[in-house]
């Protein structure tokens, strides 16, 4: 299995913390958000190859931050993939760094996809077992709180199975607080759909689109992810996450 972390983003609202610093090589409780990522999904069995993508800006400094990584983890392989763009502007989105990761790497087997920051305060190694039992992609789930939260997110909702039945990116009315966050399984037998998507010219950004293409063609089923879950995209969730994480370490946990 192999897992791919989305991290070509520039993180331009958390300048200047991010002019010169990747967001998920920031720290958080003292070591770099990128690691709490691992450390929640690599309890997860049969994980082999972990790609980083990210940009021509920060491809050095996840370079350098991945050989030294390697050392505390010489079973896996690392791979950092730099998708060639250089600003904001000219981004491929997160789709279309997963489409590009899958050409340029041409990567066989299941695919876990996360962004590199989403951080997890449990472990996702549960989010394996469920996928390998239902064979079909899952998506991650997690209740924001509000309905004003959800917003920034989407609208979904499952039946009894946990199937998949209504999804809507960016929806402005949200029938319910639970949204799908940025983390994926997606079987080998699928791959192919997502050069399809890309093909038929559909909206490369926000990973949640590609959800909301496919449960419509075929079974997509929602995890929910245990315990306390950060998007950071703010200084404020920056220093909340690190608050918290801080805690945690401080009980062993």
């Amino acid at each position: 299995m192999n897992l791919l972390i989305l991290g070509a983003g520039y993180a331009t609202r958390l300048y200047p913390l991010t002019e010169n610093q990747p967001k998920p090589l920031l720290e958080v409780a003292g070591k770099p958000m990128l690691e709490h990522v691992l450390d929640a999904l690599l309890p997860i069995e049969g994980i082999e190859r972990i790609v980083v993508v990210t940009n021509n800006k920060f491809a050095g400094h996840f370079q350098r931050w991945a050989d030294e990584y390697q050392k505390s983890q010489p079973h896996i392989r690392f791979t950092i993939v730099n998708d060639g763009t250089t600003t904001n502007e000219n981004r491929l989105g997160a789709i279309g760094d997963i489409h590009f990761v899958l050409q340029k790497e041409k990567l066989e087997g299941d695919l876990i996809v996360v962004a590199g920051d989403n951080l997890f305060s449990e472990s996702l190694e549960d989010f394996g077992r469920f996928c390998r039992e239902k064979k079909a992609p899952v998506v991650g789930v997690y209740d924001v709180g509000s309905l004003e939260a959800a917003k920034k997110y989407n609208s979904i909702e499952v039946d009894a199975e946990g199937r998949i039945t209504f999804f809507e990116e960016k929806m402005a009315n949200p029938t319910s607080s639970l949204a799908a966050i940025a983390l994926y399984y997606y079987p080998a037998e699928v791959l192919p759909e997502i050069d399809r998507y890309i093909r038929e010219g559909n909206n490369p950004d926000q990973p949640g689109r590609l959800v909301q293409w496919l449960y419509k063609q075929r079974p997509v089923y929602a995890w929910p992810v245990p315990g306390k879950w950060y998007d950071i995209g703010s200084k404020e969730s920056l220093a909340e996450a690190d608050r918290v994480f801080r805690e945690l370490k401080a009980t062993g946990r």
